[in-house]
C-alpha cells in the first residue's frame, strides 16, 4: 500500500467512519489470533458501532452539511487553525526524539503562522517549504523504546494503542492545548473530525468494497504508526506487511 494511502485512511481512523460492505464478517474471520489485539471481540463491536451508528447517522451527514454550507477555503482555513494549535506539541517531541531540525521547523511554523497566518488561518510556512512536521508523543515513545501495548477501538474516536492513548492525553497538556476549557476542546475535537471526514470521502469505497474492514483498518494503522516513527523509510519488514494488508482487498 502507499504511504499516501495509507496517511487517508488513518484520518478515518482517527474519526472512528467507514462505509461498511454488506458482508458476514464472521466468515471473513480466520482462527489467526493476532497477539496485538487480544481485546478483539470487543473491539470488533466498538468498530461496528462506529461506523454503521455514529457514521452512518451522525458524522457523514454532519460532514456533508458541512461541506455545503461553508465554502472550502473557510473549511480549509478552520483546518489549518486546528493544526496549527498543534506545532507546540511538535516542537516538544522532536526535541525528544533528537531532531532539531523537525523541531525548529514546527517551533517556525507556530510563530509564522499565528502571527502572519492570523492565528493559523492561512499556512504561510508552508508557502515557504517549512511543512508541517507532525511529531507527537506517541512516535517518541516509539523511539524511546516503549512497545504498543494492547490495540484498542475507542468509541467515536477509533482506532489506537494503549501507549497512542497514552501519549495523547501528554500531547494535550502542551501550550496553548492544555489552555483550552472544555468547550474549546470540544470545539476543536469536533472540528478535526469534520476534516478527516471530508478527506476521506474519496476513500470510501475501498472500505466498502473490503473483506474485512476492521482487519484492514487495524493494518493501516499500525503501517502508519511505523511510517510515522520511521518518518517516512520504515524497515524493510513493512513491504511484507503491504501484502498480509492486501489480502483484505478484493
Amino acid at each position: 500500500m502507499k504511504p499516501v494511502l495509507v496517511s487517508c485512511l488513518v484520518l478515518l481512523m482517527a474519526t472512528g467512519c467507514a462505509s461498511k460492505k454488506a458482508v458476514d464478517e464472521q466468515q471473513a474471520q480466520t482462527n489467526y489470533q493476532d497477539p496485538r489485539d487480544p481485546l478483539e471481540s470487543v473491539n470488533r463491536d466498538i468498530w461496528d458501532f462506529n461506523y454503521d451508528v455514529l457514521d452512518a447517522y451522525v458524522l457523514r451527514p454532519v460532514t456533508v452539511g458541512y461541506m455545503t454550507v461553508v465554502p472550502k477555503p473557510a473549511r480549509t482555513g478552520v483546518a489549518n487553525m486546528v493544526n496549527n494549535l498543534s506545532e507546540p506539541a511538535s516542537f516538544v517531541n522532536g526535541l525528544l526524539q533528537a531532531k532539531p531540525k523537525s523541531a525548529a521547523i514546527s517551533l517556525g511554523r507556530f510563530v509564522l503562522n499565528s502571527s502572519l497566518g492570523l492565528f493559523g488561518l492561512f499556512d504561510v510556512a508552508s508557502r515557504i517549504d517549512l511543512n508541517a512536521q507532525d511529531e507527537d508523543f506517541n512516535q517518541t515513545l516509539a523511539v524511546w523504546g516503549v512497545g504498543d501495548g494492547l490495540y484498542l477501538m475507542i468509541p467515536a474516536m477509533g482506532p489506537t494503542t494503549t501507549r497512542g492513548l497514552v501519549a495523547g492525553v501528554v500531547d494535550g497538556l502542551y501550550f496553548p492545548l492544555g489552555m483550552l476549557n472544555s468547550n474549546l476542546t470540544i470545539t476543536r475535537f469536533t472540528l478535526s473530525a469534520l476534516d478527516g471526514r471530508e478527506q476521506m470521502m474519496s476513500m470510501e469505497q475501498m472500505l466498502n468494497d473490503s473483506v474485512d474492514p476492521y482487519a484492514f483498518i487495524k493494518e493501516a494503522y499500525f503501517q502508519r504508526v511505523e511510517f510515522k516513527v520511521y518518518d517516512g523509510n520504515p524497515p524493510k519488514k513493512a513491504e511484507e506487511d503491504e501484502s498480509y494488508l492486501d489480502e483484505y482487498l478484493p
